[in-house]
């Protein structure tokens, strides 16, 4: 690791002929740390689907919790982590950050093994998943300095959205990897399905341990550490009185509150709403196609000049895509419902990318990091309340369609937010 002395990203030529080739080297680190993290954060979304199949025997609501407690911890998390970087440094906290995502990825590949452990045990083990959550608030203020600030659109899009594919890629890799007989019998052997198929559950959560000690010495050797002005927590913590903080984390709730949310409760809503289907067959796609979009929001964001135009219209797609989910929900047509949802997601994506693109025309370069750190952390409470909102549905109404309106509200309101403060004639910000 090089300690950077003279970083100077907004120079020109210091930009091209230098900056962009060990900002990029950092970029693809960071990138594969937080895929491995939001790998060990959304865990419980795909493994809460095969508890009951290998012997375990809780309620849909328990199922739910134990795939929306994550958020809540990861969250919360992220109100920590956003602070580190300016504290510690950015390489020293991402390789905190990144160890600690063996304990989870440990401890539930052992617990999963045996359908007498308590459901605290599995509660426990959930919440520490969270530590999975954390770093994207620590990520964003540990890549920001890299860049100069044309560029921040698209970096931030490229890490976050790549970074948001861990989502997908564990409900993907999970379900294949179960099925694995050489890794489970190194880890503890088979559990027996209902219909007598022999599976090895625990590989969805060992299979994520090497992974993790490669992001770390990839971290250890080859991350640079750029100057930093170096800011108390209660220096940070004073852009809480910013408007436009609150602001920004409205809409930030609204797009990756939603992303993160729905792929939290995706497999166990389409288990519930349609259980003819597959549900770890489809349910990797929603966050497949909203974290590969994000990276399109910050870039189409800089080529427009304007993260609040994206912004304005994404919403307008969200409020159609969420009527389509209710309108074929009610026609149980399942396909139709998936694509809805995949519009959905696509549109929560691209809106990730260009809100995050807003926050440094809004605010000054020092507040940026802190401001970034904090909306990512108030947004990722929709991975809690987004699941137990529609668990709450389902066992109020018997249906998802409460929940769904529920968030079509969220989101009108969410369009005037956008229109009001950046995008109308006269408004505040032109971001």
């Amino acid at each position: 690791m090089a300690k950077l002395i003279n970083w100077t990203p907004e120079n020109e030529h210091f930009w091209e002929n230098e900056g962009k080739k060990i900002a990029n080297k950092n970029l693809r680190i960071s990138v594969f740390a937080l895929i491995l993290a939001f790998c060990v954060w959304q865990l419980w979304s795909v493994t809460a689907v095969r508890l009951n199949d290998v012997g375990f025997q809780f309620t849909k609501g328990e199922l739910f919790t134990l795939a929306a407690l994550p958020g809540l911890t990861g969250a919360t998390l992220r109100l920590v982590y956003t602070f580190l970087p300016s504290i510690l440094g950015g390489k020293r906290t991402t390789l905190i950050t990144t160890a600690v995502l063996l304990i989870p990825a440990i401890g539930i590949g052992f617990a999963v093994q045996n359908p007498e452990t308590p459901y605290s045990m599995m509660l426990l083990l959930a919440a520490l998943c969270g530590l999975g959550g954390g770093n994207l608030a620590s990520s964003t203020a540990t890549l920001n300095p890299f860049f100069p600030k044309k560029s921040k659109g698209t970096a931030n899009g490229i890490n976050v959205g790549i970074g948001n594919l861990g989502v997908s890629v564990v409900q993907f890799v999970a379900p294949l990897v179960i099925g694995v007989g050489f890794i489970g019998a190194l880890t503890g052997g088979a559990q027996i399905m209902p219909d007598g198929t022999e599976v090895y559950i625990q590989n969805a959560a060992f299979i994520w341990v090497i992974p993790i000690i490669i992001a770390f010495f990839l971290t250890l050797f080859f991350m640079d550490e750029p100057p930093v002005v170096k800011q108390s927590i209660g220096a940070q913590l004073s852009v809480l009185k910013l408007k436009h903080t609150w602001i920004m984390a409205w809409l930030y709730i609204m797009c990756f509150g939603s992303f993160i949310g729905f792929a939290a409760a995706f497999p166990l809503l389409i288990r519930s709403e349609f259980p003819e289907v597959s549900a770890v067959t489809f349910a990797f796609l929603g966050p497949f196609v909203g974290a590969s979009v994000r990276p399109l929001g910050g870039w189409i964001s800089d080529k427009v000049n304007s993260g609040a135009k994206v912004t304005f219209w994404v919403i307008v797609s969200m409020i159609i895509a969420t009527s389509g989910v209710i309108f074929f929900l009610h026609n149980q047509n399942f396909y139709g419902f998936l694509i809805m949802f995949l519009i959905l997601f696509a549109g929560t994506g691209i809106a990730n990318g260009s809100t995050f693109r807003m926050v440094p025309f809004i605010f000054e370069e020092k507040a940026v990091a802190p401001i970034l750190g904090l909306i990512a952390a108030f947004a990722a409470y929709g991975a809690f309340f987004i699941p137990k909102i529609f668990g709450w549905s389902i066992d109020t109404t018997g249906t998802a369609d409460l929940a769904l309106y529920i968030f079509i509200v969220y989101y009108v309101i969410s369009l005037w937010v956008c229109w009001n403060w950046y995008t109308r004639k006269n408004c505040e910000y032109k971001c």
